[in-house]
Parts: structure tokens; C-alpha cells; sequence
């Protein structure tokens, strides 16, 4: 009998591997406030971004055009208000927050 053998487990995974998306709840609360402004004829496509540093939801009035809006997702935000942000077509924030749905319930978008 050969008492060397050893059982080993590979648990090198990366346990700090951040996810770079929305969270289901998140994506959740962006698409019902979607599905709203669709059926009210104000939006009419969206479009996603994702990078290591932010995700993105960009939505837009016809797709031949740049997006209205976009909400965005920092992932390692400077402080917590920033964690939220929703920008116009030029990158410029409108509003931000560290709550995503105070944020979208707080915004008249027809007046932006």
C-alpha cells in the first residue's frame, strides 16, 4: 500500500473576480421603467455597454440615432453617489445617486 498519495483539490478560482453587469434586481427595475416609456411611445430601443469600470443601459428614441440617455453602473465609484449616474448623449450627468431606483422613480423623463 503506498502511503504517498495525497488527494488534492484545485481551489485556485478566483473567488475576487468581480461580475461586470447589473444585478438581476437592477436590470429588473431598468426594464420595467423601459417597458413604461416603450408603451408610452418615448423609447424605442436600448442598447448595452459594458466595460471593467462601468455598465451601461443606453436607451434611444429611433435607432438611427444616439442614445437619449444612458444609466450607468460603477462598478468602483469615487463615492457612493456616484455609483448610479444617468448621462445625456454627451457623456454629461444629469443625475446620480447610490440608490438605482430612487434614481429612475425621482426623474421626470419627459421633461429631460
Amino acid at each position: 500500500m503506498n502511503n504517498n498519495l495525497r488527494l488534492i483539490i484545485n481551489n485556485s478560482i478566483k473567488k475576487s473576480e468581480d461580475k461586470y453587469f447589473f444585478e438581476k434586481n437592477e436590470l429588473q427595475i431598468i426594464l420595467d421603467l423601459y417597458a413604461k416609456m416603450v408603451s408610452e411611445g418615448s423609447w424605442r430601443d436600448y442598447g448595452l455597454s459594458i466595460s471593467s469600470k462601468q455598465v451601461g443601459f443606453s436607451v434611444f428614441k429611433n435607432t438611427t440615432e444616439n442614445a437619449l440617455y444612458k444609466i450607468c453602473k460603477n462598478f468602483k465609484p469615487k463615492n457612493k453617489n456616484l455609483k448610479y449616474l444617468i448621462t445625456d448623449t454627451n457623456g454629461k450627468i444629469i443625475k446620480n445617486s447610490f440608490d438605482l431606483e430612487n434614481l429612475l422613480k425621482n426623474i421626470d423623463w419627459k421633461k429631460l
